[in-house]
């Protein structure tokens, strides 16, 4: 048994404890024991004064084998481990209802997500600060990146299958393990690749995670070479600590909502759970409650609470505590749409090759400005003016410079039946998606009852720029494969040049993305890191405004889309949001 095995005794005991939640207090109780969760319940559980709990609704997954099979990743997907959320109809898009992933187990989405490792760009970060968040822009998450990171070089036949790193992009002493796979694809194919990436203008990038992202690469993943698993996030911050006397996890346990002090300021005192046997109870709080359930669960907990928009509180009867209309509002999500192909021979291997390219890349123009403040309108009247258009404007504008500066806006990944699920053996996939959709929806409670999902509203395609931006991307993957490297090695299954013809019209393309997209699962910005004025929910120092002692960890707070993957920042997020909390107790710069 490794030594950092689940300790069966340990999780007993937070499973009993959680049936006498009443009479238990802690320093910190974090909601949510997913990848931000365990990330901040670790460094602050470094501390042994400091006690900590984290509520977490799943179980432990350390020996499930959808979690743990590197070429099966998507195994998870549909099983009990998996919220398996739904949206609502997507008007916008001419379609029903779509599937969203979320991982519900000990280490959040981590356990059930592609593994992907590859940080947002400079550009991106730094644009959070533009928007008045003291103290986040690329040079001060950059060390945080690197303090998670445990960087393990790729070996000889690695580097020959296309793996490549800038060694000092990388941190090599953190908890998260990160790197190749053994099972990387071998031989000529990646080449093959790269030289037809290279005739469309698109250089090859030997480390994505520098900072630009832009070119074709072979990605990083959280993966622990050496035992041929996955690097989720209770492998990386909890298993190897959970022994500490002072961290402590209640799994299979529901956090309904937050519990106030009978104070005239705002306070927290503790978190009401539902545990596993149906007991309803408290958990004390003497610190801070920390909100890291997600982009989906996050504003839902704190609409339950009674901070949001009061017009919704009052729909459901909860009594406001903090009129916060941004809870719930700018949620963005990238739409993914696939070309699958037959290969004329059959790949033994993993595919991770990921292209990034700008609007000029895919051969599409950016509006005039002007087109902000229609879109700005069109977006806030679609959520109830939630958001003003004002605000939406000037978001507008940031996203705007970063795309007139040349920060990707399209993505297009190649995958093989081993790590994409998608049938027979020689089938390959192209998967692509919009990095930085304009449209914005909303996440909102649908019922008092925590037990019962909210109501998921991403509004695909809400602006009809996002599906300008799609088609060309569809466009320019489908060109890809008819590159003279490229052509003869395949045939395209779906859509086929039958359904979609060479010369098909951008309202045959846009049909055809709108009825076969699905979610990317890359929700954000429900809980945005952004000025009160403008429609945000927490402070710089990621603390719910009104309240005393709430903040919130996780993609919810992240206030624009970013152009790689949002694991990788997540990560680096919350290990500052743990420094952030440091200082504060301890009142000392870390």
């Amino acid at each position: 048994m490794l030594p950092w095995s689940p300790h069966p005794s340990l999780l007993a005991l937070s499973l009993f404890a959680s049936s006498q939640a009443s009479i238990l207090s802690f320093d910190y109780i974090i909601i949510g024991g997913g990848t931000s969760g365990l990330v901040v319940a670790s460094r602050l559980s470094e501390v042994s004064h400091i006690n900590v709990a984290v509520i977490e609704a799943g179980d432990s997954v350390f020996s499930n084998p959808n979690v743990t099979d590197l070429n099966k990743f998507t195994a998870a997907l549909g099983t009990e481990i998996d919220w398996q959320y739904e949206s609502t109809e997507q008007k916008y898009a001419g379609r029903g209802k779509i599937a969203y992933h979320g991982g519900k187990a000990l280490g959040g989405t981590s356990t059930i997500n592609g593994m992907t490792y590859i940080r947002a760009e400079k550009a991106q970060i730094d644009s959070w600060g533009i928007i008045g968040n003291r103290g986040w822009n690329w040079e001060s998450l950059l060390p945080y990146y690197e303090k998670s990171e445990q960087f393990v070089v790729p070996t000889v036949a690695q580097t020959e299958a296309g793996a490549s790193y800038v060694p000092s992009d990388h941190g090599e002493k953190g908890l998260l393990k990160v790197g190749y796979s053994y099972g990387l694809l071998n031989g000529s194919f990646v080449d093959e690749v790269e030289a037809s990436w290279s005739t469309l203008g698109i250089s090859h990038n030997p480390d994505s995670n520098g900072g630009h992202v832009r070119g074709f690469t072979v990605w990083q993943s959280t993966l622990d070479r050496e035992a041929n698993v996955r690097e989720d996030a209770a492998r990386a911050y909890y298993y190897p600590f959970q022994s500490r006397p002072n961290l402590h996890v209640f799994l299979k346990t529901t956090a309904n909502k937050i519990i106030w002090k009978d104070s005239t300021e705002i306070i927290a005192d503790g978190v009401e759970i539902t545990s596993a046997n149906g007991t309803v109870s408290m958990l004390k709080a003497k610190k801070e409650v920390i909100v890291s359930a997600g982009s989906l669960r996050s504003p839902a907990i704190l609409e339950l609470s009674g901070i949001g928009n009061p017009g919704i509180l009052s729909k459901y009867g909860i009594p406001l505590k903090v009129p916060l209309p941004g809870v719930g509002e700018n949620l963005q999500d990238q739409p993914n749409t696939a070309i699958t192909l037959q290969a004329q021979r059959a790949f033994n291997g993993t595919m991770a090759y990921a292209t990034f390219g700008s609007l000029a890349d895919i051969r599409i123009n950016l509006p005039s400005s002007s087109s902000l403040k229609l879109w700005a309108s069109t977006v806030s009247a679609a959520i109830n003016s939630s958001l003003p258009a004002t605000s939406l404007y000037q978001l507008f504008q940031i996203q705007y410079a970063l795309l007139s500066r040349g920060v990707p806006d399209a993505e297009t990944i190649i995958g093989t039946t081993m790590n994409f699920g998608l049938g027979p053996s020689g089938v390959v996939g192209s998967a692509f998606w919009l990095l930085m959709p304009f449209s914005r929806g909303s996440v909102h409670i649908a019922s008092t009852d925590p037990k019962l999902y909210p109501d998921i509203n991403p509004n695909f395609f809400l602006v009809d720029f996002d599906l300008e931006v799609q088609i060309a991307i569809a466009k320019w993957t489908r060109e890809f494969w008819d590159t003279d490297h490229m052509r003869g090695m395949v045939t395209e299954l779906s859509p086929g040049f039958e359904a979609l013809p060479r010369n098909a019209t951008d309202e045959e393309w846009g049909d055809w993305v709108k009825g076969s997209f699905s979610s990317n699962s890359h929700p954000l910005g429900t809980a945005s890191m952004m000025s009160r004025e403008l429609g945000g929910v927490v402070d710089s120092r990621l603390k719910v405004y009104g309240t005393k002692n709430i903040r919130v960890v996780d993609a919810s707070v992240m206030p624009f889309q970013v152009s790689g993957h949002l694991t990788s920042t997540l990560y680096a997020m919350a290990e500052k949001a743990a420094d952030l909390i440091k200082e504060d107790l301890l009142n000392v710069k870390l």
